[in-house]
């Protein structure tokens, strides 16, 4: 398997992934749905008696989460998580606390919301220099072979791609930078839940990089449920089908840039 997407794997199931993802991805307000009388009666308890794991634990089984969070579905699918990163838990515990039970109880029992597109917070990430180096203009980034992080917006990395990359496929970039001479591309996805809109933004980022003639080095920057290890299609998919291709976490992208 890709030594990057084996890293990936390892740090979401052993390390404080989602705390740490929250760097990148600092989600997202609102949710809802239906109640059960003893899950509340035991919500009420935790609520009462401040148990942060036990209270996410049992609005976790409820069939809508009062708040809309992205770090939600992934806690969901992976209860081992909940222990493993406390101030995810502690952050989305804060928020319960201050809206109260009344207001949990009625959030939970209405109609759910749809998602909200949280693309623009990857290249928002990237400005803060987080991976070691600030991001540039066009003309600065065409102006030398430096290392360098290409900031345009999607039409100019679009055009950059084509005229000079050879990239020729329908979707757009959220990722071109120049590390050591060479040019990398990519997509970057945060997959918050299984099935539907999200197996489709999954396969936009492997369409990108199963793109052929392209003259720089193809990378999928996926994070959330992915990595959680089962036999969900998407895990099944970079384990087999797509082992070999560059398939890692925003988190471990500047070792792999530097390692070039």
């Amino acid at each position: 398997m890709n030594r990057w997407t084996e890293l990936s794997i390892e740090y979401a199931n052993q390390r404080s992934y989602l705390d740490d993802l929250f760097h990148v991805y600092p989600t997202i307000p609102e949710g809802i749905r239906d109640i059960d009388k003893e899950i509340w009666a035991n919500v009420e308890k935790a609520f009462t008696r401040r148990h942060n794991e036990t209270l996410i634990k049992e609005l976790l089984k409820l069939d809508l989460f009062p708040i809309k969070d992205s770090y939600v579905a992934y806690l969901k699918r992976d209860s081992s998580a909940i222990g493993r990163n406390p101030r995810t838990v502690n952050r989305i515990c804060g928020r319960l606390y201050e809206m109260g039970l009344d207001k949990i109880f009625e959030r939970s029992s209405e109609p759910k919301e749809t998602n909200r597109q949280i693309g623009p917070m990857f290249r928002e990430w990237l400005r803060k220099k987080s991976l070691g180096i600030t991001p540039i203009d066009l003309p600065q980034f065409t102006a030398s072979n430096d290392d360098a992080i290409l900031d345009a917006s999607d039409n100019a990395m679009m055009k950059f791609a084509r005229d000079n990359l050879g990239y020729e496929h329908d979707k757009g970039l959220d990722f071109i930078a120049r590390f050591k001479g060479k040019y990398i591309i990519g997509e970057a996805k945060f997959l918050t839940d299984f099935g539907g809109h999200q197996n489709a933004q999954f396969n936009d980022a492997i369409s990108t990089i199963e793109v052929k003639g392209v003259r720089a080095i193809k990378v999928a920057i996926l994070d959330g449920v992915v990595y959680i290890k089962g036999n969900n299609k998407m895990y099944r998919s970079i384990t087999t089908t797509y082992k070999d291709y560059n398939i890692m976490s925003a988190l471990v992208l500047r070792e792999f840039l530097y390692h070039l």
